[in-house]
């Protein structure tokens, strides 16, 4: 975590370096952990930087499940309260991700402007469109337009992800080895979505990740 935090403070801000850095230490964790990552749909990935990725939220080890097995860097949004978790913390530092208060409207209005703009300049998120993790194991909360604002004003690629059994390595009280699925879904361009309004946006993104789950055997 030393490392991590090293990242996080240089000045001279390489995100190749400081996301292939994040990787290699989340890998290392995720194997003592007992945690295995199985990943769907890379090809899904666009080519070109500049995208959002909209999965469903587990919890905590969300994003650890996308530092193992997302092949191009990102950067996130996370709410205030989980932003000093250990790790999360240095990480979201050394990625220059982002921390949003849900309850202060203003700074949420910054968030999503900044991310706007940051995405424009190539660079691509991961939002959790629900605001909030789910309780319920692989069942989602509904999502909330408002987190579909800065894809919508970027006008960018938005990439459905199905996150599976992520809730399990935290959650769970055991050491039995777990096996956590991520699906990455095919894109929506800005061309399919242009006409559309932010809650039909998050219901379709929705409806994709609740069709990718039972597919993928999440709802057994």
């Amino acid at each position: 975590m030393a490392g991590i935090w090293w990242y996080g403070q240089k000045k001279d801000f390489d995100l190749e370096k400081s996301y292939a850095f994040v990787k290699k230490v989340t890998k290392a964790a995720n194997r003592a952990g007992r945690v295995r990552i199985e990943s769907h749909g890379l090809e899904n990935i666009p080519k070109e930087d500049g995208f959002i990725f909209f999965p469903n939220h587990q919890g905590l080890f969300d994003v650890l499940v996308f530092l193992e097995s997302c092949p191009v860097p990102f950067a996130f949004v996370i709410k205030k309260e989980a932003s000093n978790v250990i790790l999360l913390k240095q990480v979201i530092a050394a990625l220059r991700s982002i921390v949003i208060d849900r309850e202060d409207i203003r700074q949420s209005l910054e968030v999503i402007n900044q991310v706007t703009e940051e995405v424009k300049k190539g660079r691509n998120f991961l939002i959790f469109a629900e605001g909030t993790r789910s309780k319920m194991g692989n069942r989602l909360l509904p999502f909330k337009g408002g987190t579909f604002k800065s894809a919508v004003k970027a006008q960018c690629p938005i990439v459905p992800c199905a996150l599976i059994n992520s809730f399990k390595p935290f959650d769970e009280k055991s050491i039995a080895p777990v096996t956590v699925k991520l699906v990455y879904l095919p894109p929506i361009s800005y061309m399919e979505y242009a006409s559309m309004k932010t809650p039909q946006i998050a219901d379709l993104v929705k409806k994709r990740i609740e069709a990718a789950i039972e597919e993928y055997g999440g709802l057994e």
